[in-house]
């Protein structure tokens, strides 16, 4: 099951991440969020013990959203040794999002 980031945990979850991780900015408002939600999962069941994939939601947490400049969401970023290495906006299918990640393993 993917993480529930929040402003709080970010830091010690995402940047200080050993791993690559994915997080995927949404809210329970979002129609395409929706869509990808169920794919954020199973890659976090697929990527289990090789990556982190977490979700952030903006309307609960919107420090990180604006700290990361997010303005349209489902936005999805990818992090390695806390920085952003891969970005993707709006919907994507599992493997285009599983590509990023293994990108960085």
């Amino acid at each position: 099951m993917a993480l529930e980031l929040t402003d709080a945990n970010f830091t010690e979850q995402v940047l200080n991440s050993d791993k690559p991780v994915l997080v995927d900015f949404w809210a329970e408002w979002c129609g395409p969020c929706r869509m990808v939600g169920p794919i954020v999962e199973e890659l976090a069941s697929d990527y289990e013990g090789k990556a982190v994939v977490g979700k952030v939601n903006v309307d609960e947490n919107q420090g990180v959203a604006a700290q990361f400049g997010i303005r349209n969401i489902p936005t999805l970023l990818v992090f390695k040794n806390g920085e952003i290495v891969d970005k993707q906006v709006g919907v994507a299918p599992k493997n285009v999002l599983a590509g990023k990640i293994d990108a960085q393993l």
